[in-house]
């Protein structure tokens, strides 16, 4: 007789983001407490892996960890600074990653050691992916430094690098130890990156909550002009919202076919790559989320005034709605990337589209007629920030 064994059992897992003022300043013991509440009584060897962007927006940043850790001996032992490419090639081929992985090998970095990922989302995700697959799980901390990093990439409980021409093609699920905000890093952002930081906010407010959009709808002019009050609020309650449905959602490692955080995005990573990663993801996603509107707009689930609304405020925090030349097949070639969606998620295709702001509704499938005549509206030449 055929037998079989089987148990069931649950990990609880915590989820944690704080929000602080200079990070590595001596006097602020934040980082330090982390490391004593994971190893009391142990002074916990700790690899820092810097973005070369943040590196160069701030020179003395690297001398400012090593003072820190100098400060609480008791608490961490600094094994090296290694500054990685920041930006998208980060994720685009090995090279980091095995980066980090050699140092992870070279200083001894183990399952009681800690990683710190400085830098924006394509660092937190290289950087988090290296040490999810180190020894199966070095711990983490992510220092995101971009808005779209502070509110989202870094929020989430995902890590992973672009293969095969496909974006976050190698990854993993593992839930950081925890996340640090330090809005001190935002001050530094060229005005494209605060921009396109952003997008996640008006995506999880389309999609969770209306009274968020409105917000968003009232403080765009004072984001645009780079107030930091909007500018935390919205990072606050984009990474609530996140946290939200990661912690309450039932799915926090995407088991099922349904992703109504990548609203927007199946088209968005399609164009990251048909650009050449030229696009900043917060500018993808926010023609991603554009296209999504007209076609929801064009099925009649969305109101025209609400059509509008959408795509008006996107313009108002400084979006360019026009598609980027994308040459003769471009419409067919961005199409493409409904199966290579489907593909990432697994089972059916399934597309979040909006009946209402705040209000939304998963299809399976796409009229790829209509799709191609939203994406026509979009071309180079077209009043992108106008319904029809």
């Amino acid at each position: 007789m055929d037998r079989q064994i089987e148990k069931t059992f649950n990990v609880p897992f915590r989820h944690r983001l704080l929000f602080t003022r200079g990070v590595f300043n001596p006097e602020n013991q934040l980082l330090a407490d982390l490391l004593h509440a994971y190893r009391p009584g142990v002074s916990v060897k700790t690899l820092f892996v810097l973005d070369s962007g943040v590196q160069k927006a701030h020179p003395g940043l690297e001398n400012a960890i090593q003072t820190y850790c100098g400060k609480y001996p008791e608490q961490m032992k600094c094994a090296d600074v290694l500054v990685v490419p920041g930006g998208e090639s980060a994720k685009n081929s090995e090279g980091p990653t095995n980066r980090v992985l050699k140092a992870i090998e070279n200083h001894g970095i183990c399952r009681h050691s800690v990683v710190v990922a400085i830098g924006g989302g394509a660092v937190i995700d290289m950087a988090g992916y290296a040490a999810a697959i180190a020894h199966r799980g070095v711990q983490l901390i992510r220092i995101p430094t971009t808005v779209l990093a502070q509110n989202d990439a870094a929020v989430g409980v995902k890590n992973g690098i672009n293969f095969y021409g496909k974006k976050n093609f190698l990854g993993t699920f593992a839930v950081p130890q925890a996340i640090i905000n330090d809005r001190d890093f935002l001050e530094t952002l060229e005005d494209r990156d605060w921009i396109a930081g952003s997008a996640e906010a008006v995506k999880v407010a389309l999609i969770k909550d209306a009274p968020f959009f409105e917000f968003l709808e009232r403080e765009a002019q004072a984001l645009r002009r780079r107030d930091p009050g909007p500018m935390q609020e919205l990072i606050f309650r984009c990474a609530e919202l996140h946290m939200e449905h990661i912690a309450g959602g039932g799915d926090p490692f995407e088991a099922g076919s349904s992703r109504p955080l990548d609203f927007g995005h199946w088209s968005a990573h399609k164009l990251e790559h048909l650009t050449g990663y030229g696009l900043r993801h917060g500018e993808a996603v926010a023609l991603g989320m554009a296209l999504d509107v007209r076609y929801s707009h064009r099925l009649g689930m969305l109101e025209p005034r609400e059509t509008q609304r959408i795509l008006d405020l996107l313009t108002n925090l400084g979006f360019d709605l026009h598609l980027p030349d994308l040459g003769p097949d471009g419409s067919q070639n961005l199409l493409q990337g409904l199966e290579e969606f489907r593909e990432h998620l697994g089972g059916v295709l399934t597309i979040t589209l909006l009946e209402g702001i705040g209000r939304k509704r998963d299809v399976h499938e796409i009229d790829r007629d209509i799709m191609a005549a939203a994406i026509a509206e979009m071309q180079p030449g077209k009043t992108a920030n106008k319904a029809s």
